[in-house]
């Protein structure tokens, strides 16, 4: 291999693990009540650092003790910005080498564009995140484009990645995987939606929710979009009903996902060249469930609950990687030389 492939696949494979890792911490800043650790945007008062703003955050501190600022909060969410500036500098390296050298590295520099686009849409809603002051829909799609950005990565790792030849019948497959990543992606987008509603602990007990298969819920104003964080949209505060179906929705279509994804990661087992992401996949999905399980019966400790985002970060990875795989069923087996 030589040494300008040996650099890009180097520089696309910490760009990828970086990007995991930013998900997993930016569960732990929302996790943390750290979104608002610095008010304004991209600095913290105004300043690159929470050293520079001491006394505006002492001053906050005052005013509202149990508030959203702190100065521990204050480096949580900076510490947050400073990796997702990183991770950007890292993309448009990638990106410039990406297309400086495409004929020699054979690669064609669509994914990587597309990365840098996905990038520039995460910045821009993490500023968002902070100006509407953690509005549930923005830091829900925050949450989701980020898993968008790390899918992109890993279709860039995956091409770099050796493994074994895939017979031509194994693309059969491709569709049912699309249809698990787009049951995953719904799943995910329900579980942000539960998080950023504070809607975690709704339901304390398991199977059942609040003592009954189905409790009291309020779906129109749980799943209502345009309103403030723990409002409705006429300025009232959001009910437990509402908070109830929010949970309860993201349980049960859990077991849906389950249902659907266990089957087929279990056949894609026959597929030599796709059969450690698919055992992987297996055991994810069973640490999803007992980390799930885990947020219930332990009132939703901070550590299980990054864990159970980084789960879901680590499912979505690894069936884009099985995705990309199948796309190159009938070909030649993909090596680590060039």
């Amino acid at each position: 291999m030589d040494r300008i492939t040996r650099i890009y696949r180097k520089l696309v494979f910490l760009t990828w693990f970086l990007t995991l890792d930013l998900i997993m911490f930016g569960a732990f800043v929302r996790l943390t009540d750290s979104g608002l650790g610095c008010p304004d945007w991209p600095g913290c008062y105004g300043s690159t650092s929470p050293l520079g703003s001491l006394p505006e955050i002492d001053q906050a501190v005052r005013t509202m003790p149990y508030g959203p600022v702190s100065l521990s909060k204050a480096w949580i969410e900076m510490v947050h910005r400073y990796v997702g500036a990183t991770l950007g500098c890292l993309i448009i390296a990638i990106l410039y080498m990406a297309w400086r050298y495409r004929r020699h590295l054979g690669r064609s520099p669509a994914l990587a564009t597309a990365t840098l686009a996905a990038v520039c849409l995460q910045g821009a809603f993490g500023a968002w995140t902070v100006t509407h002051r953690l509005m549930p829909a923005v830091v829900t799609a925050h949450l989701a484009i980020g898993l968008i950005l790390l899918g992109l990565l890993t279709a860039l790792a995956a091409r770099e990645k050796p493994h074994r030849a895939l017979a031509a019948a194994a693309r059969r497959f491709r569709p049912w995987v699309g249809v698990g990543l787009l049951l995953l992606s719904l799943q995910i987008l329900l579980g942000g939606w539960v998080s950023t509603n504070y809607a975690a602990l709704a339901c304390m007990d398991f199977p059942m929710c609040q003592g009954a298969w189905v409790p009291p819920m309020d779906f129109r104003d749980g799943f209502s979009l345009i309103r403030a964080l723990g409002e409705l949209p006429s300025g009232q505060a959001i009910s437990q009903a509402a908070l109830t179906a929010i949970h309860w929705t993201h349980r049960n279509f859990a077991f849906v996902v389950f249902l659907y994804l266990v089957p087929l990661a279990w056949r894609l087992r026959a597929e030599a060249g796709v059969r450690g992401p698919a055992t992987l996949l297996l055991c994810l999905l069973l640490a999803q469930l007992l980390t799930g399980l885990t947020t219930i019966f332990f009132q939703w400790p901070l550590a299980v609950a990054v864990l159970h985002t980084g789960g879901a970060a680590a499912i979505t990875l690894v069936m884009v990687l099985i995705l990309v795989r199948l796309g190159t069923a009938g070909g030649p087996p993909v090596t680590s030389a060039r």
